[in-house]
């Protein structure tokens, strides 16, 4: 991909232009905007590769234009934020956030954490699959060409992360899986910082592919050491 386009959604003028400033000097396309409508409104209108979105907006909060962009597609989104607290990451990440980055920030920091996510999103989307190669387990279709799974022959979106934890999981059925394991093969980084993070995203994959997630077939738990594709 020649151009990555990027949108910098931010009400805060000093925050909003510091980002757009240094995203732009490592030579990404940058649109930015200070309220939720104006970004829903950029993004319906116009392809990004990446998102970086503050919690706390004006118009429409952030939760919601997440929730928005996510009808739309599996694009990175980095959520920026002033609340600190555990609970407040997890409930970003279970909205179908990719990362999760706490004001006051290093620039650096955020600079490194896009290039990170878009790596990753850009390796997939430009792999070369086999024609029509689909992996399948039980009700689960995976098309590994369109990135689309169906679930008793019904699409259900799935986020970067959660089509990356799926991949792995129908690649090798059966296989018990570390959270230090899934956290390596799908963030692609050596340490774990935080193993809630995986769980909440097995927690928000098994929510769309299970008929019980409280009871789940397909992504087991083996206690005491980590996750696994149940047999069919």
């Amino acid at each position: 991909m020649e151009y990555i386009s990027i949108l910098v959604v931010e009400d805060d003028n000093e925050i909003n232009y510091l980002i757009t400033k240094y995203l732009r000097k490592e030579g990404y396309i940058v649109d930015c905007c200070f309220d939720g409508i104006e970004a829903v409104c950029k993004f319906e209108n116009k392809t990004y590769q990446l998102v970086i979105l503050d919690l706390m907006l004006p118009k429409l909060n952030g939760g919601q234009v997440l929730l928005k962009i996510r009808e739309k597609g599996t694009i990175p989104v980095i959520i920026l934020s002033a609340k600190h607290e555990q609970t407040d990451k997890i409930f970003g990440l279970e909205l179908g956030a990719d990362d999760y980055i706490t004001k006051p920030f290093d620039i650096a920091e955020v600079i490194a954490r896009v290039k990170s996510q878009l790596r990753r999103y850009l390796q997939f989307n430009n792999s070369e699959f086999e024609e029509d190669e689909v992996l399948k387990h039980g009700n689960l279709q995976l098309d590994l060409n369109t990135y689309e799974l169906k679930v008793c022959k019904k699409n259900i979106p799935l986020t970067s992360k959660e089509f990356e934890i799926l991949k792995l999981f129908m690649t090798y059925p059966n296989k018990v899986f570390t959270k230090s394991q899934l956290f390596s093969a799908v963030w692609k980084e050596e340490y774990m910082t935080d193993e809630n993070t995986v769980m909440v995203h097995i927690s928000r994959l098994r929510n769309k592919i299970e008929d019980n997630s409280s009871k789940p077939k397909y992504i087991k738990t083996v206690w005491g050491i980590g996750y696994k594709l149940g047999e069919m």
